[in-house]
């Protein structure tokens, strides 16, 4: 009986202890499936600016993003200047830990305590991408713990160099500049893979403090923190003496610089089509300046006869590529001329270049011969009357004559004779597009670019 009662209370205690497992492995499953899944699949959802280059990465012009910041669609990779002297200034550890550096959390809570406010975080770039992406939360030692948390976890399935990307992509740089393309670009005039050390050593100490330090204020403070780092990349070997020397002297920048706008129709146009993208185009910034002050020199000359609107589109006849795009002539102060239109883009009258097409088109089906004679003799349409030019009229004449004095009567007689719908169509079939309407809408005034 007692063996019976032993054996009944050893049964139930296993159920306890077993059921007692079970809990502790749904709580450590739960646990883990939260942890999985608590960051985002996107970090960052910011709207981005909307950026255009030339072929060789040249930057042409940039429109602002829908928040008012200058933020650059991230890059593929960082330049190893900014890269080495990051990691520098902000997190020497950076390839070796896991997300989190706990020499560097006790050291700051240690200088924390002795200053009686807080003078260092200690955190690393992991943990500062996770605070950016978490945007404007307290500073507090809660919220401290998350970051770490959500470092580790970013660690498991991003790799280091994406996460300084996302850093790099992300950081504040003083006002409305978000991010080191940006920065390398309102700050320099340049690229960030152009940047000298003492350039990228500077934006490597900015965000540290982009309020206190920005740009135009505060130049020495700046200065001094940037020569500081300088001469850690020099002790620790990855500069000579001579590089650091020559870079201590270089000037801070003043004030922010204004970004070039190179292709201003054409970047409006991908600010329309692909907003928040970058676009790399086939133009040549080279050619591309030339081509915008050619067209302002003949705007001048031009505007005393009230013309106020050029364009100019060069393209390569090897490949098609278009190397130059000037879709109008700058604005003229005050004045009001419409030089936002994009006139390589808008739809006009196609005047008599569709000539050249409806002679081609009609040896081609053998309706004519160069020397085929055209009647030019005043005509009656259903009320619509050509008339040429010269408002003249030949009697007849051949048709390599009628396109060679791009006379308007014997286009249209060929034009009927050809078939406007038919001519519509090869048209559309050569790749105009801006000819959305029917045969009936155009008529045989479609010639003449009516």
């Amino acid at each position: 009986m007692d063996r019976d009662r032993t054996h009944g209370i050893g049964k139930g205690t296993l159920i306890v202890l077993l059921f007692g497992y079970w809990k502790i492995l749904v709580a450590v499953a739960v646990a883990g499936f939260l942890f999985w899944i608590m960051i985002p699949r996107s970090l960052f959802s910011d709207p981005l600016s909307t950026v255009v280059y030339d072929r060789n990465e040249t930057l042409l012009g940039a429109r602002i993003a829908a928040d008012g910041q200058w933020r650059f669609p991230w890059e593929d990779s960082l330049p190893p200047k900014y890269k080495q002297a990051l990691i520098q200034y902000e997190d020497r550890h950076f390839y070796a830990h896991p997300g989190i550096y706990p020499p560097s959390i006790l050291r700051a809570l240690y200088q924390n305590i002795r200053q009686g406010k807080v003078v260092s975080g200690g955190s690393t770039l992991t943990m500062q991408v996770m605070r950016m992406a978490r945007k404007d939360r307290d500073r507090n030692i809660l919220q401290k713990i998350i970051e770490s948390v959500l470092a580790v976890r970013l660690e498991l399935t991003a790799s280091k160099d994406e996460i300084l990307l996302a850093y790099a992509s992300n950081a504040p740089f003083g006002g409305n500049v978000v991010g080191l393309e940006a920065a390398s670009w309102r700050y320099f005039g340049t690229g960030p893979h152009n940047l000298s050390w003492a350039e990228s050593a500077l934006l490597a100490v900015l965000p540290n403090a982009p309020s206190l330090i920005h740009p135009g204020r505060n130049r020495e403070q700046l200065k001094e923190k940037r020569d500081r780092l300088l001469r850690n990349l020099y002790a620790e070997g990855i500069i000579d003496s001579l590089t650091c020397e020559m870079a201590s002297k270089e000037p801070v920048p003043g004030q922010p610089l204004p970004l070039p706008d190179h292709a201003a129709h054409l970047t409006d146009h991908f600010l329309m089509r692909d907003p928040g993208k970058k676009i790399r185009t086939t133009l040549r910034a080279d050619l591309q300046t030339g081509v915008v002050e050619l067209v302002e020199i003949h705007h001048r000359k031009l505007s005393r006869n009230q013309v106020h609107n050029l364009a100019c589109l060069v393209m390569e006849v090897e490949s098609g590529n278009v190397l130059a795009y000037v879709g109008n002539t700058r604005p003229e102060g005050n004045a009001f001329h419409e030089n936002h239109v994009d006139v390589i883009r808008a739809a006009r009258s196609t005047g008599s270049i569709l000539k050249p097409f409806l002679f081609a088109a009609m040896l081609d089906r053998g309706l004519i011969l160069p020397g085929t004679l055209v009647p030019d003799i005043p005509l009656q349409y259903d009320g619509y009357s050509p008339k040429n030019y010269e408002r003249g009229y030949e009697g007849a004449v051949p048709a390599y004559q009628a396109l060679e004095r791009s006379l308007n009567v014997p286009s249209v007689v060929m034009l009927e004779k050809y078939g406007v719908q038919l001519f519509l169509g090869l048209l559309n079939n050569l790749g105009f597009t801006t000819f959305d309407k029917t045969s009936s809408h155009y008529g045989l005034s479609l010639i003449l670019g009516g």
